[in-house]
């Protein structure tokens, strides 16, 4: 079988590769059932999903044509993953909604166009979602603001 489509090839591997790695990471916790979930019960299943889907991106690539890789920008990339970072540090230090601007603001960087009005109507509307479903909705012990610790 040749490859025709380098790009999807590599985006199988990729999700196979995070999928499996998930899913064994995960069998070091409690399963539970799909009525009581364990910690362990969302990653098994999310990377069993995600494996799936890089199998079936993996069979598509010996099939439709395609390009290769073009070069790597590093810049978003980082940027993203040094968002997620800065959420997950800032988080209870100063709350739910300035973790998530900060998050929002340091990953808009990473894109082409960075518009301070774009990020502020967004993070207005993800910073309100965000609250609703996961502190009043699923009643997520977050704080809120610096000063609700």
């Amino acid at each position: 079988m040749k490859i025709r489509n380098m790009k999807d090839f590599l985006a199988g591997l990729m999700f196979i590769a995070f999928g499996a790695a998930a899913t064994a990471l995960a069998q070091n916790y409690n399963m539970g059932t799909a009525a009581r979930m364990g910690p362990g019960y969302f990653p098994t299943v999310l990377g069993g999903v995600l494996a799936v889907l890089g199998v079936i991106i993996l069979m598509e690539s010996f099939v439709v044509d395609g390009e290769g890789p073009k070069n790597i920008s590093f810049r978003p990339l980082i940027l993203v993953l040094l968002s997620t970072v800065i959420f997950g540090v800032l988080l209870r230090p100063l709350g739910l909604v300035l973790a998530l601007f900060a998050l929002i603001a340091v990953s808009a960087l990473g894109g082409h166009e960075f518009k301070w009005k774009e990020v502020l109507v967004l993070f207005a509307i993800l910073a309100s979602g965000s609250v609703a479903v996961f502190v009043y909705g699923l009643q997520l012990q977050f704080p809120l603001w610096p000063w609700s610790n």
